[in-house]
């Protein structure tokens, strides 16, 4: 019983650290646009299948990795340039349909430059698993909650210690009293994207490995990250780890002690009972718009 729980509590703190990464992206553009980016999910298989396709290529796997980031970060900065730009002032609702449209379009995009493959990238640092406590650790479980706790930890220091951070959170706040004291908010917009792209890139590399990619991987995972942030709070940096992290454990011990089949429906009625029961889930604005 101890060994199945320890393993449990690794692969859901895996599975949720990933979560919480994807989570994190619809959070940042959410602050930034009241918009919530159905495309973030396609940011995920965008990083992970670029990252595949440059190591068959035969770069390093760290250049192969900052290649496939900065792609998806391209990808994001045209999709708010192309799509979510010119309809600044449609609302928020058409918006949202612009975001579920360009998901689609990038799964086309991507079924057409990677076809129906099941593909995946090798493991950083072997296979060769590690015993902690009973668990069985495979080094990339490692390298997922690492990675997600460097990140986690880059974006709070972005956020509370650079002026481009603290101008976002001023434009998530209030965005007509940040515009009046000369912050960009349409430049501020265009970063949102780039950094939630950046996020869901990494998140695909790291997860890649151990979960096989194909062009429409990012569908279930953005709907979890979208799941994660509602169960956090929409908008809320904390609530998007915390629901990210919950979720994922939620989901390894339904699969270990109810069965693998029923998890990810255990998981969407638990976030149609927090959107019943708590709204503005764990962490988030009690003033949330229901669109």
């Amino acid at each position: 019983m101890l060994e199945g729980l320890s393993q449990y509590i690794v692969t859901g703190l895996t599975v949720g650290a990933t979560y919480a990464m994807v989570a994190l992206g619809f959070s940042i553009i959410y602050n930034a646009s009241d918009v919530v980016n159905f495309s973030q999910g396609e940011f995920v298989m965008t990083g992970a299948m670029s990252a595949i396709t440059f190591v068959g290529l035969g770069l390093p796997m760290p250049i192969a990795i900052l290649a496939a980031v900065a792609v998806t970060v391209i990808v994001g900065i045209l999709l708010e340039k192309l799509a979510i730009e010119p309809a600044k002032n449609a609302s928020v609702v058409t918006t949202i349909i612009i975001t579920i449209g360009a998901s689609i379009f990038l799964r086309g995009l991507a079924l057409v430059i990677w076809g129906k493959d099941i593909k995946a990238l090798p493991h950083f640092s072997g296979e060769k698993t590690i015993a902690v406590a009973g668990a069985t650790i495979l080094p990339q479980h490692l390298w997922i909650m690492f990675g997600a706790g460097i990140t986690f930890f880059v974006l709070w220091y972005f956020f509370e210690k650079t002026i481009l951070g603290m101008a976002m959170r001023a434009s998530s706040y209030n965005k007509k009293a940040a515009s009046l004291v000369g912050i960009n908010v349409k430049k501020i917009l265009l970063v949102a994207y780039a950094l939630a792209a950046a996020l869901g890139a990494i998140a695909g590399t790291l997860i890649a490995p151990i979960t096989f990619m194909t062009y429409n991987s990012g569908v279930m995972l953005g709907l979890k990250g979208f799941c994660a942030a509602i169960l956090g709070g929409m908008g809320s940096s904390i609530g998007a780890v915390a629901g990210g992290i919950l979720l994922g454990l939620i989901e390894s011990f339904s699969s270990g002690y109810i069965s693998s089949g029923y998890k990810d429906a255990i998981s969407f009625f638990l976030i149609l009972a927090v959107l019943f029961l708590h709204p503005s889930g764990l962490f988030g604005k009690k003033d949330i718009e229901r669109v």
